[in-house]
């Protein structure tokens, strides 16, 4: 009975790998050099997706800052820590030569 039982487990397991290998992902990469080809384009396709993406949500984002009516209150705000710091930055200028 054991026999049978360990035999049925090992016709399952054969089974299981010929439908493994027959799948077409390893056969279509059972070479190195396709694997590494195609591990190639899908890094050149993932990273040129991340760069138009992230341009796109960046223009919106821009844009949508751009039409915001308060942001000239935070130039000011800039153009007057510069007017503060500015001073201090001559001062701590050696004299020139």
């Amino acid at each position: 009975m054991p026999d049978e039982r360990l035999h049925d487990e090992i016709a399952a397991l054969r089974r299981e790998v010929a439908s493994l290998n027959s799948h077409r992902w390893l056969k279509v990469h059972n070479s190195f050099p396709r694997l590494i080809a195609f591990q190639l384009a899908r890094g050149l396709a993932f990273g040129l997706g991340t760069v138009l993406g992230a341009s796109a949500l960046l223009s919106v984002l821009v844009w949508s800052l751009s039409q915001i009516n308060f942001i000239p209150i935070i130039g000011d705000y800039a153009a007057d820590i510069i007017s503060i710091i500015q001073p201090q930055l001559e001062d701590d200028t050696p004299p020139a030569e």
